[in-house]
């Protein structure tokens, strides 16, 4: 199911997964900001109890960018997910740029229009995200997540946690042709090891500014599946790290963290968070 027409040159695809979360579907398509024209947005349901619809995500009186639905008939899990949604843009759009969000999670006014403006300046970047707020489910601030923002921290800090938060990036649909699509080798780290693929083509960049506010659920993939994303970190440090005091402290650490209860380190962050803003 689309509107508009095909193979237009969109400054960048918003590719968004969805099953059974229509409600939070909503919420982040209406936090986008940017010309309709020049991007479109690719939806995939995947395998939703209830279809996601057309005619739901429209608000009279708006106007709306282009949106591609594709429906899996069978709920197939989050990597097969992206890869139906890439596969369609790559064959079906001329889009310079790829961009991510999850439902539920909100953007900031600014931050497709800041994105799109930072590769068009930097043409030998090929991945970009940007710092994030992260929230409870009832609305809560708990912390924001800030990195590194320049390719060579980047590189060094890769081999210790995930850069890139996976609903802030921005990245180049050549970069995608060349590297290929999401791993299955690595469940519920697919969005890591895409992004060590990218760094070995491109450059990388981080935006030091919260332009998106992510929602931490009990029942998320990352939450009730950690203990295999870390088994898939340490292996993605294994194979793709580059520095060898980093190669191996990575996997150091990431072990450690496999011995620590989520709900502990949830409660570092918040202090750590806490502490940072009292003493400013």
């Amino acid at each position: 199911m689309a509107t508009g027409e095909e193979n237009n040159v969109y400054d960048f695809c918003l590719l968004i997964p969805c099953y059974n979360n229509s409600a939070g579907l909503k919420r982040s398509l209406a936090s986008v900001h940017y010309n309709t024209n020049n991007y479109c947005v690719v939806i995939v349901d995947d395998g939703s109890t209830g279809a996601v619809k057309m005619a739901e995500l429209r608000q009279p009186g708006m106007q709306a960018p282009p949106i591609h639905i594709i429906r899996l008939q069978n709920n197939k899990g989050i990597t097969p997910a992206l890869n139906a949604g890439l596969e369609w843009i790559i064959t079906n759009t001329n889009a310079r740029y790829i961009a991510r969000i999850d439902c539920g999670d909100i953007c900031n006014a600014e931050r497709f229009i800041k994105q799109a403006a930072f590769l068009d300046a930097h043409p030998g970047v090929g991945l970009l995200g940007t710092w994030c707020f992260f929230k409870s489910e009832d609305r809560t601030q708990l912390f924001s997540y800030q990195t590194p923002l320049v390719d060579n921290d980047i590189r060094r800090e890769m081999h210790l946690r995930n850069v890139f938060i996976h609903p802030t990036v921005m990245f180049r649909t050549d970069l995608v042709k060349k590297v290929g699509l999401y791993s299955e080798q690595y469940p519920y780290a697919e969005d890591y090891a895409l992004f060590w693929s990218m760094l070995q083509e491109a450059e990388g960049a981080i935006l030091g500014q919260c332009l998106v506010t992510c929602v931490l659920t009990s029942g998320g993939l990352s939450a009730s599946n950690r203990h295999l994303q870390l088994k898939s970190c340490k292996r993605i440090v294994s194979s793709f790290g580059t520095i060898p005091f980093w190669k191996f402290w990575g996997t150091i650490n990431t072990s450690l963290r496999m011995l620590l209860p989520q709900k502990l380190i949830l409660k570092i962050k918040i202090f750590k968070q806490h502490y940072r803003i009292n003493i400013k």
